[in-house]
C-alpha cells in the first residue's frame, strides 16, 4: 500500500470512529476552539456597537452587556445580537454578601442575587455568579473565623436554594465562585454544596487560582486543575482566567494574583481540560487596564496554540 492510499484509508477510519470532525483535510488534528472573553472598554449604546467592540478584541464570549433594571426590549435586543454574532454571554455578576452579619446588607444582597439571576435567565447568560458570602462585618468578601463552619455551610445551602427557587430559572444557572476562606473552598466542599442544594439550576463557577492556598497546590496546580475538571466538569458553567505568584522573601506563604503569563498557573492544562466542555467560556478579570487585558489575551492564546486550542 502506498503512502497516499494509506493516508486516505486512515482518514476514513478516523471518521468511522467518530473523530473526523476534529481532523483537517490532511488528516492532522484540528485545533479545538474555546471562547475567551473579558471586559469591554469601548463605550456602546446599542447592541451593534457592543458586538463590534467584542469582535474587535477577538472575543467569542462577553460579560452581560446590560445592568439590572434594563427593559425587556433592550435585553432581548442584546440577546438577539449575541446569538447572531455567535457570542456567548458568559455571566451576570451578583457580587454581594447574602450571609452578611448585617441584616440590612444581607437583605439587599439577597435581592441583588435574585434580580441578577432573573436577568441572566432573561438574557440567556450561561450563569449568574456570586461568592457565597462572608461573616466579616467590614469586608464583604473577606476572611472570618465563622466562614468555614457547619452552621455557615447550612446557611449558604438555605440562602442559595431560596434564591434559585424564588427566580425559577429555566435556562441559566446560579453558581458560586470558590474562595480561599469561604465555601466552596475546595473540590470536596463544592461537591458537598451541589449535593446539599440539590437543584438542577445550581452549577459551578471554576476559578482554579482561588483554590490555590498552599505551596503544594501552588507548585502542583496542574494536578489541581485536572481534579477540578474531572470531578466538577459536568456542572461548570463559566471560568475565570487569572494567574498567581508566591512571594519568596517571606517565611509564611503569601500568594498574589497577577496577569495571566506572569505566574505559575498551568494554562496549557487549564485550556486542555476546558476544551472537554463545549461552549464554556474563559473570562479574564481583575486587570487594571485595557492594555493589560490585551497582554493577557495574547498570552492565553499563545498557550492555547501550544496546547492545540484556538481562542
Amino acid at each position: 500500500m502506498n503512502r497516499r492510499n494509506f493516508s486516505k484509508k486512515a482518514l476514513a477510519a478516523s471518521f468511522a470512529l467518530g473523530i473526523g470532525s476534529h481532523l483537517t483535510a490532511w488528516g492532522k488534528a484540528a485545533p479545538i476552539s474555546l471562547r475567551l472573553g473579558g471586559p469591554i472598554y469601548q463605550k456602546y449604546t446599542d447592541p451593534e456597537t457592543w458586538i463590534q467592540a467584542v469582535k474587535a478584541k477577538g472575543y467569542r464570549a462577553a460579560y452581560c452587556p446590560v445592568g439590572l433594571g434594563a427593559k425587556t426590549e433592550e435585553i432581548k435586543a442584546y440577546e438577539a445580537a449575541a446569538k447572531k454574532a455567535n457570542i456567548v454571554i458568559a455571566e451576570v455578576g451578583a457580587w454581594s454578601n447574602p450571609i452578611s452579619p448585617d441584616p440590612e446588607m444581607a437583605k439587599a444582597a439577597y435581592q441583588k442575587c435574585v434580580d441578577s439571576l432573573a436577568l441572566a435567565d432573561e438574557i440567556g447568560a450561561n450563569c449568574c455568579v456570586n461568592i457565597s458570602g462572608s461573616k466579616n462585618p467590614v469586608h464583604w468578601a473577606g476572611p472570618h473565623a465563622d466562614n468555614l463552619t457547619s452552621e455557615t455551610f447550612e446557611q449558604i445551602v438555605e440562602v442559595t436554594r431560596k434564591i434559585i427557587l424564588d427566580v425559577k430559572p429555566k435556562r441559566t444557572f446560579f453558581v458560586l465562585e470558590p474562595m480561599p476562606w469561604t465555601y466552596p473552598d475546595s473540590v470536596d466542599s463544592y461537591l458537598q454544596l451541589i449535593k446539599a442544594i440539590a437543584h438542577p439550576h445550581f452549577g459551578v463557577h471554576m476559578d482554579p487560582m482561588n483554590l490555590i492556598t498552599t505551596p503544594t497546590l501552588f507548585y502542583r496546580n496542574a494536578d489541581l486543575i485536572r481534579d477540578c475538571f474531572r470531578r466538577l466538569g459536568p456542572h461548570i458553567r463559566s471560568c475565570h482566567g487569572k494567574d498567581i505568584v508566591m512571594k519568596e522573601d517571606y517565611y509564611m506563604p503569601q500568594f498574589t494574583e497577577v496577569r495571566p503569563g506572569l505566574g505559575v498557573l498551568d494554562y496549557q492544562v487549564f485550556l486542555k481540560e476546558l476544551s472537554k466542555i463545549p461552549e464554556i467560556p474563559l473570562m479574564m478579570e481583575h486587570l487594571p487596564s485595557e492594555t493589560e487585558y490585551d497582554l493577557a489575551a495574547a498570552y492565553i492564546r499563545s498557550e492555547g496554540e501550544q496546547a492545540g486550542v484556538n481562542l
